[in-house]
């Protein structure tokens, strides 16, 4: 059975005068991407419940402003999203949000594969526009497999939902308020060494900028053959609506036959 016949034909509502039909329970982000529409977007992910934070994926409904991910598909509405003032407004939530880290695109080893940098370029962000805040955050280098810079988190809690909703360890949250909120590390020590993350966790794999990094991987990818190098992230609608987190390998029973292990 094709994917238009899980579609009831009453269920379509519009994006900027086209047509775009949903399944009951979708989302307006989660629709428009499985119909090849972009809405700029950070704290989504398919795999995950929707959030609200990035506010990047706002969008006029029905003459109201409203976050695509979290706003129900309903028949008859009318939804804006290409337009002037929403991607100024896009672009300044981008500005803010390189002044508020340290985002120094060409010294990072997720250049290319970053779902940030790539919005700037996709919405011609040509300068932080504010003060850089500079803030001295931590970088933790003692987990074995794994390397956090405080200094590029974006607060998405990307890594936060993805640890506790699908690992089941709620290795991270975030703490404080406004400018003092930070990603915390939930161990006795607070060090990323000494918690429960491992390599092949959900949480080591979904942040969309360089705060959460798999060590001795950096460049196994050149920059420039990279995710968004190769075209820019507003034309990757498929992959943006399909793409899942890497998810812990089952244990091999040691009792299986060799052929079974190496499957």
């Amino acid at each position: 059975m094709s994917e238009k016949h899980d579609y009831d034909p009453a269920n379509v509502f519009s994006i900027d005068g086209r047509r775009v039909p949903f399944k009951a329970g979708q989302t307006i982000l989660q629709a428009a991407l499985d119909a090849g529409v972009y809405i700029p977007h950070l704290c989504h992910h398919p795999d995950l419940k929707p959030h609200g934070s990035c506010k990047l994926c706002t969008v006029t409904v029905n003459g109201r402003n409203g976050s695509a991910c979290t706003a129900k598909a309903l028949a008859g509405l009318e939804v804006e999203n290409d337009t002037p003032a929403l991607n100024d407004r896009r672009s300044m939530l981008l500005q803010m949000l390189f002044v508020e880290g340290d985002h120094f695109c060409p010294g990072c080893e997720k250049s290319g594969n970053c779902q940030l940098q790539a919005l700037a370029y996709d919405l011609e962000m040509v300068s932080p526009h504010f003060k850089h805040f500079f803030p001295k955050r931590l970088v933790d280098a003692t987990h074995p497999d794994v390397w956090l810079d405080l200094n590029r988190c974006i607060m998405c809690e990307l890594c936060v939902r993805a640890s506790r909703d699908i690992d089941g360890k709620a290795v991270f949250m975030l703490a404080g308020r406004g400018a003092e909120s930070q990603l915390v590390v939930n161990s006795p020590s607070g060090k990323l060494g000494d918690s429960a993350l491992s390599v092949d966790d959900a949480a080591a794999h979904v942040c969309p900028v360089g705060a959460i990094l798999i060590k001795r991987v950096g460049y196994e990818v050149p920059i420039g053959q990279r995710q968004f190098d190769a075209s820019t992230i507003g034309h990757q609608v498929d992959y943006l609506a399909r793409r899942h987190i890497p998810i812990k390998p089952l244990a091999v029973d040691p009792s299986a036959p060799a052929k079974m292990k190496e499957a």
